[in-house]
């Protein structure tokens, strides 16, 4: 069982750090239309994509990956293809509309259900959920991701972050959350005394369930891998399931139901909330 664990919390750090997301996803959409745009206007301009990638200074590659929306169009690309192919500032203009985003791109789906979520459960088997996460947790794992992100854009995914825990306390109505933590999460190396009280603070949150499933009363179902399951104003629930090269986002009703029964098996066998705490307790103790 030890091994299991122990291979089970190397996968999801390597899912957290690798910035992969599923193939099946898409880039924002800012991301793809501006590419297209500038596709468009070199193609009728007969501009062929070597000429724009060398007055650009990128491979011809690169340039393709931004016309296909998979890399964000930066603003040398699109004002250099805007005087190229004689856009007349229309190309230029999307530089408004597509500034640094503060999530990956594998993430960005979710966060938008996120904001828009009247309820929200979850289970993670490794790593702290980002909504609550310190900023000394969140700071180590965002420094640790490899490739390495730059100082600015490591600035940017701390606050974003951060910035997400609003839903804890600041929504109106409040938001239903639960949060089951394996209990592998609680003895990460990187959980310290600040940390553990983080989760003691948010379990007392009248609309904030927090539970611990310990490492004996684990089941098959807690080692394949985190989930979260969201709920709309709308009433549809979304899923959203990563792995350890991919990750996704599905209204598909047969996957939120499995999952949905999955969670709730999970849930059954963890400690209660007031359990948990004192589980939590004890460990600050120690």
């Amino acid at each position: 069982m030890t091994e299991v664990i122990h291979a089970e919390v190397y996968r999801s750090e390597v899912r957290a750090v690798s910035g992969q997301y599923n193939s099946n996803s898409q880039p924002p959409v800012a991301w793809r239309y501006g590419g297209n745009q500038m596709k468009r206007w070199r193609t009728k301009a007969n501009v062929s994509r070597e000429e724009l990638a060398e007055a650009a200074n990128y491979s011809p590659d690169t340039i393709k990956s931004m016309e296909q929306g998979v890399r964000m169009p930066t603003p040398r690309a699109l004002d250099v293809a805007d005087e190229l192919c004689r856009a007349e500032g229309l190309l230029s203009a999307a530089k408004d509309y597509l500034q640094r985003e503060k999530y990956p791109a594998r993430a960005q789906d979710f966060m938008l259900r996120e904001r828009e979520a009247i309820s929200r459960w979850s289970y993670e088997v490794a790593l702290v959920p980002g909504l609550l996460q310190t900023e000394g947790y969140a700071r180590t794992l965002i420094e640790s991701r490899y490739p390495p992100l730059d100082e600015a854009t490591v600035k940017e995914r701390i606050a974003a972050r951060l910035e997400r825990q609003s839903i804890l306390t600041e929504r109106k109505p409040p938001v239903a959350l639960s949060f089951v933590l394996y209990e592998a999460v609680l003895r990460s190396p990187q959980v310290n005394a600040e940390q553990l009280h983080r989760f003691l603070d948010a379990g007392r949150l009248r609309n904030v369930l927090l539970q611990v499933l310990p490492f004996e009363r684990a089941i098959s179902a807690a080692l394949l891998g985190p989930m979260v399951v969201l709920e709309t104003h709308d009433h549809e629930r979304f899923v959203f399931t990563e792995g350890p090269f991919a990750s996704e986002l599905t209204a598909d009703p047969e996957i939120v139901s499995r999952v949905t029964e999955r969670l709730s098996m999970i849930r059954a066998q963890a400690l209660s909330p007031a359990e948990s705490a004192r589980f939590i307790e004890r460990m600050v103790d120690e």
